[in-house]
């Protein structure tokens, strides 16, 4: 009688399948990683586009800009009679009073700049109140060059992206500090005035260093033309 052997899988090709698998399985999780991250990104863009036109829509009802928040935990506006409290004038978005979102999609709190002139509501701007802050690009060879005119923009909102440097989580705590090489990041994390918006990179090479802050202004021609279309201005 003819014995017929039954074969199984030896260990070595169990082995090359499960290489095989996990390879597979990683180049699928890269892309999807990347695509999570895009996502973020373009929510976190959506979230302070919405937040410039927040603060449109409370010029056009008040007459002027709002402070910047109480605090990590309060979202109000910290007002002190006509000005900001202790004459501050960059913190956390005041998210509260706008109506908004508190964090972008990394769980970080959004970064606020107003000009103190257009936050003042005893004395409310109008079309030749000056401006303070300035925005800043690089160009194709890295050199920075004006994104906006300078001294010119009422108000800035930022996130500092996905690595948070210079940022600070929901309770307020300082995220952690750029690195030496993040010379554009550093700038927008100390500075009231000055900022720099440009493309996103991960190179240490680059020019201002590896970047993704994502940063937005309040546009002083848009604001004033529609706080005359609605007469709050003349």
């Amino acid at each position: 009688m003819k014995k017929h052997r039954q074969h199984g899988f030896t260990l070595v090709e169990i082995a090359i399948v499960l290489i095989i698998v996990g390879l597979m399985v990683g180049g699928l999780l890269a892309p999807l990683s990347m695509q999570l991250e895009q996502r973020k990104t373009s929510e976190t863009q959506k979230a302070l586009e919405d937040a410039r036109e927040a603060l449109t829509g409370y010029a056009l009802r008040n007459g002027y800009l709002p402070c910047p928040a109480i605090s990590a935990s309060n979202g109000l506006e910290a007002r002190d009679g006509n000005h900001c409290a202790n004459g501050r004038r960059s913190g956390f978005l005041p998210w509260a009073t706008l109506g908004l979102a508190k964090l972008d999609s990394w769980n970080h709190l959004f970064r606020y700049s107003v000009t103190p002139a257009f936050s003042d509501s005893g004395a409310l701007f109008n079309l030749s109140t000056p401006r303070d802050i300035t925005v800043a690009t690089r160009d194709g060879s890295g050199q920075l060059v004006a994104a906006t005119a300078v001294n010119d923009i009422p108000a800035v909102i930022l996130s500092h992206g996905k690595n948070g440097y210079g940022g600070s989580n929901e309770l307020g705590g300082l995220i952690a500090n750029a690195p030496n090489n993040n010379d554009d990041e550093q700038l927008n994390a100390r500075s009231d005035t000055q900022f720099i918006s440009r493309y996103a990179s991960d190179s240490a090479t680059a020019p201002g260093g590896p970047y993704d802050d994502i940063v937005v202004w309040l546009s002083p021609n848009i604001l004033f033309n529609r706080m005359v279309a609605v007469q709050k201005i003349q």
